[in-house]
């Protein structure tokens, strides 16, 4: 296979929380400015200004996406130190308000708030973004048809918002509910080829639906710019060996799915339709409803399908070296989501300041 086969990019976009208050703050320029040379972490603003990401560089394999996701999450902590905040990893926060969030500046920010109003201004979400490298784009169009069917999968592995607006919503990930809302987001439908791919691409930049490829939003794309498949559904878990499990789990899924792909064989096609109830099982109940087994026309557990997909992928892990960080995945079976804790704690205390402090204290684990 290619040199640069199955590479890793992880994407991870953090809170900026006042210690004080347990708020979210505007403080993305003030950090940006507290970067030191030093710092090998690059980290950049989002659409709102208490948004901070950061990005690994290209990593051969999962033990090195893991020293960035690390190394990243500690400049984060000191550089957000620095201004007096601190970053959690959670996909929403628990009672701040997107009344209270300024835009950030910047021309592509000032007009998508202009193209999408206030769907955008309440768009105030946190997102994992994993990167799997695959240089030939026919190769990725035909991974990328059959990766849909695992991506509600992936976000029910993933969940970490299950609190908005000082509520308790009942769901495991509203983030995804909210991330709906935009145009152009969603389980993709399937494309024959790259080049169909692009002139659908082509169709929607002529009719001045898009500027660009960088506006299609769905949980799982063929990135515009970089020679990768970007998965895009996925909460941003809190604890680090959550985030590595979940870049093991993908990564192996795009291995395994090659495989098939090179004997001529394939994962079997489903509608988007069908794929979206998935979804919306994985944002309501996480690991702890079912999914539906198309192939077998049943619902099964979510902790009984994922062991089988961990089966079927445990053989492209071991190739790539990430068996033992696919086997986290079962710790989360057991023991439950980030969600689940911040369900608990709050269970615990009746406080959402202390659902915050929690997810404060887990973003750092193991990294500080």
């Amino acid at each position: 296979m290619d040199s640069d086969q199955f590479t890793l990019g992880i994407e991870e976009e953090f809170q900026i929380i006042d210690p004080r208050t347990r708020e979210l703050t505007n403080a993305i320029s003030q950090m940006m400015e507290a970067r030191q040379k030093m710092d090998s972490i690059n980290i950049m603003g989002e659409l709102h200004q208490s948004v901070v990401e950061v990005a690994s560089g290209i990593c051969q394999d999962i033990k090195e996406a893991r020293a960035e996701v690390v190394s990243n999450r500690l400049a984060a902590v000191r550089i957000a130190q620095e201004v007096g905040m601190k970053i959690a990893a959670a996909s929403t926060h628990p009672f701040s308000r997107w009344q209270e969030q300024q835009i950030s500046e910047g021309q592509r920010y000032q007009e998508l708030v202009g193209e999408l109003q206030d769907v955008a201004r309440a768009n105030l979400i946190f997102g994992l973004h994993v990167h799997v490298g695959i240089p030939d784009r026919e190769d990725a169009i035909a991974i990328f048809n059959q990766a849909r069917y695992f991506l509600p999968h992936i976000l029910a592995m993933s969940t970490s918002s299950p609190f908005l607006n000082g509520r308790n919503t009942g769901l495991q990930s509203v983030r995804s509910l909210i991330f709906k809302r935009l145009p152009r987001t969603g389980i993709p439908e399937a494309f024959t080829s790259y080049s169909e791919y692009t002139s659908f691409i082509d169709l929607l930049v002529k009719t001045r639906c898009v500027d660009g490829e960088r506006r299609m939003w769905w949980d799982l794309r063929p990135h515009p710019i970089y020679s990768t498949l970007e998965f895009r559904i996925a909460d941003l878990p809190t604890r680090v060996d959550d985030v590595v499990a979940i870049a093991a789990l993908v990564q192996a899924i795009v291995a395994t799915l090659m495989r098939l792909h090179r004997n001529n064989q394939a994962w079997r096609y489903y509608p988007s339709a069908l794929i979206e109830e998935n979804k919306w099982r994985a944002v309501r109940y996480g690991v702890h409803g079912k999914l539906i087994d198309f192939g077998r026309q049943k619902e099964v557990p979510v902790r009984d399908l994922m062991r089988e997909v961990i089966d079927l992928v445990a053989p492209a892990a071991n190739m790539l070296g990430s068996l033992s960080e696919l086997e986290h995945l079962y710790k989360i079976l057991d023991h439950g989501t980030s969600a689940d804790r911040q369900l608990q704690v709050y269970e615990e205390t009746k406080s959402l300041e202390a659902v915050v402090d929690h997810v404060l204290d887990e973003t750092v684990a193991g990294v500080i």
